[in-house]
């Protein structure tokens, strides 16, 4: 692929992005439940503005955090405090969709080698002669 561009980022775009502060769940003392510091992120992939090639491809991942209409909901909640779990949830979005951003290489059937088919017919045919050995002797032979 000589010449071809380098890839170019895909971003998110903020607006498209439902952020809410919940509560933790968990360990955490008094903090946990005073403090909303949980990150529930939502991402409508249907009506953002990325490619559609990507967009089916997110579709497509068999990802339990992937609603049947198509919204990702990630939930954020590992670091104490709101702004570190939001960077947390924004990087796991972005790290998800370029995951998918390149399309999967296709695939070329190719023909197996005339010496490769032969070593298997050989193999074949020694395996016959091995299981062909293994069956009653004959009373006429012994």
């Amino acid at each position: 692929m000589l010449g071809a561009a380098p890839p170019v980022p895909l971003l998110v775009d903020e607006s498209e992005v439902e952020i809410t502060a919940i509560r933790a769940q968990g360990a955490g003392g008094q903090n946990v439940n005073k403090v909303a510091s949980a990150i529930h992120l939502r991402f409508d992939i249907g009506a953002s503005r990325l490619p559609d090639g990507v967009k089916a491809r997110l579709l497509a991942l068999r990802d339990k955090r992937i609603t049947q209409d198509g919204v990702l909901v990630l939930k954020a909640q590992t670091h104490r405090t709101q702004e570190m779990n939001r960077l947390e949830a924004y990087a796991r979005l972005h790290e998800l969709i370029h995951s998918v951003a390149e399309p999967p290489r296709v695939r070329r059937a190719t023909r197996p080698t005339r010496a490769s088919v032969g070593r298997r017919l050989d193999d074949k045919a020694r395996r016959a002669q091995t299981k062909g050995l293994r069956g009653r002797v004959s009373e006429g032979l012994a």
